[in-house]
């Protein structure tokens, strides 16, 4: 990766807000970053909205002008015209699916600093035959990384989550010492990642009121409680187990800095209820800077015109900081 790499993002499910968001927010022509995806299907986006802005197809990253009023992108999907809005349908699905993997081939290669993500339609990506349940899971295994997990972020609070797109009953079962432990460590990663020096990372309970000393439930106390000790001998600032309906209320007064959630709902109600547009998804672990915005595709107003991309935005936001992190960190290495 070089410091002048620009950030890749990808266009989403075509019949959904993706690409609306994704032209909304390079619309001011102040974001260094290009498009993965279907130029066709940006430049009809483009034109519904009535936006002063050109599309310029790219081979790659590297021939990026980053010009006023102009979009650039990477065609990485053959679409001959624009998909049918607010429709879950194949080419859709096949064609978020194949920028994600171009994007990641950018991101491993060096030619793009970190990688956004507008969203996508599990059920779309179904339609294509392509089984994965979410970005997670296909960047995880693109990438070649041993352990993810998603942290979703606001200006208030911050989560990171042991299991992630899994029923509940099968959550329980993974929620196991090691998921815990990388979890928490990659709690602790992230955290620093973001510039604070010594995270104070909080784990929920996977039980009402944290077991109550065994009587809800005896997770907290074989499983959850070892690995927090486990955490701590590393020199990581763990407590808990923590009820999981309070944790996030001491989070936003300052008390802690990172919650580890056991599964998807605990952790990621609190943040979106704190509004979807404030609230960023991250994914640690990887070999490269990956965010994106904290909705999903958005089907009823597809097309109108309406969407925000706020979330966008900041997800736009926090990779560079990321970036620039991860580059300072890369730097001092290099001195030492």
């Amino acid at each position: 990766m070089t410091q002048s790499a620009p950030l890749a993002i990808t266009m989403g499910d075509a019949s959904g807000i993706g690409p609306e968001i994704v032209a909304k927010a390079l619309a001011p022509g102040s974001q260094r970053a290009v498009v993965f995806g279907s130029r066709v299907v940006m430049g009809e986006i483009v034109h519904r909205l009535g936006l002063d802005l050109t599309v310029r197809h790219v081979a790659g990253p590297e021939e990026a002008r980053f010009e006023p009023r102009s979009i650039e992108v990477v065609e990485t999907t053959q679409i001959l015209e624009l998909p049918p809005l607010g429709v879950v349908n194949a080419i859709s699905g096949q064609a978020s699916f194949d920028a994600i993997i171009a994007a990641i081939s950018a991101a491993k290669a060096g030619t793009v600093s970190g990688i956004v993500t507008a969203p996508i339609n599990k059920e779309a990506m179904g339609c294509a035959g392509i089984r994965y349940p979410g970005h997670t899971e296909i960047l995880a295994d693109y990438s070649g990384a041993k352990r993810v997990a998603m942290m979703l972020a606001n200006d208030e609070i911050r989560t990171v989550l042991v299991t992630i797109h899994t029923s509940l009953r099968k959550a329980i079962y993974q929620a196991d010492f090691d998921a815990q432990m990388a979890a928490i460590r990659l709690a602790h990663d992230g955290g620093k990642a973001l510039g604070i020096a010594a995270p104070r990372i909080a784990v929920a309970g996977l039980n009402p009121h944290a077991g109550e000393g065994g009587l809800f439930g005896d997770e907290e106390i074989r499983i959850i409680r070892p690995a927090i000790e486990a955490a701590r001998a590393e020199g990581i600032d763990a407590s808990g187990p923590w009820p999981g309906d309070t944790v996030y209320m001491q989070a936003r007064k300052g008390r802690f800095d990172v919650v580890v959630a056991q599964y998807h709902d605990q952790g990621l109600i609190p943040v979106k209820y704190l509004g979807l547009e404030k609230g960023v998804n991250i994914t640690l672990g990887l070999p490269f800077v990956r965010t994106s915005p904290d909705h999903g595709t958005a089907f009823d107003i597809a097309g109108q015109g309406v969407a925000d991309s706020t979330s966008l935005e900041t997800a736009i936001a926090y990779a560079r900081r990321l970036v620039a992190a991860q580059t300072k960190s890369q730097e001092r290495e290099r001195v030492v």
